[in-house]
């Protein structure tokens, strides 16, 4: 198993907006380091879902349901892809961005090192303590 984390503005599409559709298909990737993690997410994976630009912080735990398929949103023969999430679990506790970065044990945390990319591999035990961070 691999992790992710996926950043979305609140404000455009917010973790109760996944958790209400049950799900949704993570279309409109158009950075080619963020299209090859995506292209790179097993059905099964889990993925940290990161409230960026206004509350900067992790709010719940999605799911990657499918893999990689060309995205719906993107022109034909495009090299574009989306994978379809589903919620998994919120976090108890929302972790902000001051709290990943006041985490000595984080600081190779991708969101830290390329904080522009909107699609990021997580090591294990990163995603670990970042649950640990949400626990009540």
């Amino acid at each position: 198993m691999n992790y992710w984390l996926v950043k979305s503005e609140p404000e455009a599409y917010a973790w109760a907006d996944l958790v209400r559709e049950t799900g949704t298909d993570w279309t409109g990737v158009r950075n080619y380091q963020a299209r090859n993690n995506l292209q790179a997410m097993q059905p099964g994976d889990l993925v940290l879902f990161y409230h960026s630009v206004s509350e900067k912080a992790v709010v719940g735990v999605a799911v990657v349901h499918t893999a990689a398929a060309p995205d719906a949103t993107a022109e034909a023969g495009s090299p574009w892809v989306a994978v379809h999430l589903r919620p998994h679990a919120p976090l108890p506790r929302p972790v902000p961005l001051a709290a990943l970065k006041a985490e000595a044990r984080l600081g190779q945390l991708a969101l830290l090192r390329q904080s522009r990319l909107s699609v990021l591999p997580v090591r294990p035990e990163e995603f670990d303590i970042v649950l640990e961070l949400g626990a009540n």
